[in-house]
């Protein structure tokens, strides 16, 4: 089939983009020329509508990823929902037209993108995009993969299953949000217990946890019960190691502790298509910071706000442009 697409794409767009490495105050610019990128056969092209930002992206801008990163220019961003525009030769799950949104990068840190999401147009291969649930607004969407698939593919890392313990470290985070939801909803969960700051712990409750913990009055390794699996979203594996039982799992998505499981995501439709019925029905929500929404020219306070790591949820970019 040749490649369908909308007749009005231009060959530049703005975007977000970062020319070296360092702070993302000193260093991402707003340019209304970048290139578009071209599709490749297994991609298509997206008209964004929502983007969402991770911790990832400022952890790459700063740099600590360059000896296996793509080097820069970068265009910033993972997480994207819009509207595809442009199909390759080879794409057989999506046509113009169709909603979509993922993770457009399959390995987080090794050779990601240099066109990232926080742009009017972005390519992706369609193997890492699913059809956005009809209920969940585009900003919503966008809010959900990177997150959503690291909560999954940490649960699965560990062995998770139904019946099982599980304690959340950071579970008002864009990660530890979704770990609670996940463990309760859809791997059935014993029981969930999650730590947050006395503000959040409503939150955290309303998610699903059964046992809300205040970290700044309390030190969750002193509890006298242990659980299956810990889930470290904030760089507590090894507090994590006094809580877990004898046989249990410790997961990380930020620092190495062995014997806790290090991992980094590896993004993929797959995930985000077995949930879709969760999505559907509202069993498993979105959450954005009650703050977290803020328009394409307020990128630089978005990530400000992000990297103060006080955020609830997610913090996500709309509308572009």
């Amino acid at each position: 089939m040749a490649s369908a697409s909308f007749d009005s794409i231009p060959s530049v767009n703005k975007a977000w983009i970062y020319s070296e490495y360092g702070k993302s105050g000193d260093v991402l610019k707003f340019d209304e020329n970048v290139d578009i990128p071209q599709v490749k056969e297994d991609q298509v092209l997206i008209k964004v509508v929502a983007a969402a930002l991770n911790p990832v992206d400022f952890k790459r801008m700063l740099g600590l990823f360059k000896a296996i990163d793509s080097p820069p220019p970068t265009v910033v961003g993972y997480d994207v929902a819009g509207v595809v525009v442009k199909v390759g030769s080879q794409v057989k799950k999506f046509k113009v037209g169709d909603e979509v949104y993922g993770d457009i990068n399959e390995a987080a840190l090794e050779k990601p993108k240099n066109h990232g999401t926080l742009a009017e147009y972005t390519a992706a291969e369609e193997r890492l995009l699913a059809l956005k649930p009809k209920n969940l607004s585009f900003t919503e969407a966008a809010s959900l993969p990177l997150a959503i698939e690291t909560a999954y593919e940490g649960l699965e890392r560990a062995e998770f299953s139904a019946g099982k313990s599980v304690l959340v470290l950071g579970g008002a985070g864009g990660v530890g949000t979704q770990v609670i939801q996940l463990a309760k909803h859809v791997f059935g969960a014993s029981k969930v217990a999650a730590t947050a700051s006395t503000g959040k712990l409503d939150l955290l409750r309303s998610l699903g946890a059964d046992l809300a913990i205040d970290y700044t009055k309390e030190n969750f390794e002193d509890l006298p019960e242990k659980f299956d699996v810990v889930y470290d979203t904030v760089g507590q594996a090894e507090r994590g190691l006094k809580a877990v039982k004898e046989g249990g799992k410790v997961v990380t998505i930020v620092s190495p502790a062995p014997p806790a499981i290090l991992f980094v995501l590896t993004s993929t439709a797959s995930i985000l298509e077995k949930l879709e019925p969760y999505l559907e029905s509202g069993k498993v929500k979105p959450v954005i910071d009650p703050k977290g929404q803020f328009p394409f020219y307020k990128t630089l306070e978005a990530f400000a706000y992000l990297e103060t790591s006080r955020a609830t949820g997610k913090v996500v970019i709309y509308p572009i442009p």
